[in-house]
């Protein structure tokens, strides 16, 4: 994989190279990379796995072996933007599978990362130049756990 830009590393308790395997059975433009083992100088028993390079969606990632000091929080999530109802609850489907729904879009999958699965258009909603309808977007997305293209266009229009 290129180096240059961003990669995002994730650190996982020896579940690295499982994750990384989901991530890209789950998006588009997604395959494994490299794949480096611990040696013989440790810390993890050589041959098994230290890191895994790769990407999801385009998006360049490691999945790395750290061990149990360290756990995802919803101080960072990942954000998937989807153009329609089947796109959202696809992803939604995926990604809660074995994980946990949590409000507004959000959930954490399996692993405990966090994810935001929201329409294309949602942002654009709730930050509305009218404020009536920015309410409405917003108070309907708080009533939700999975989002509902339809019933939030319904409250931003009015209807």
């Amino acid at each position: 994989m290129a180096t240059d830009g961003f990669t995002t590393c994730l650190w996982f308790d020896g579940q690295a190279e499982e994750a990384a395997n989901h991530y890209v059975s789950i998006f588009k433009n997604s395959r494994i990379g490299r794949i480096g083992r611990y040696n013989e100088a440790g810390p993890g028993p050589a041959g098994s796995v230290l890191a895994v390079e790769f990407e999801a969606s385009g998006q360049k990632f490691v999945a790395l072996n750290g061990g149990p000091q360290f756990t995802f929080n919803e101080a960072i999530s990942f954000q998937i933007y989807c153009d329609d109802q089947d796109e959202l609850d696809y992803y939604w489907d995926k990604l809660t599978e074995g994980g946990q729904e949590v409000q507004c879009g959000w959930l954490k999958d399996k692993y405990g990362v966090s994810w935001q699965v929201i329409p294309a258009g949602l942002t654009d909603m709730i930050s509305d130049p009218d404020p009536e309808k920015a309410k409405r977007t917003t108070e309907a997305m708080f009533s939700m756990v999975k989002l509902d293209i339809a019933a939030l266009k319904k409250a931003y229009e009015g209807a």
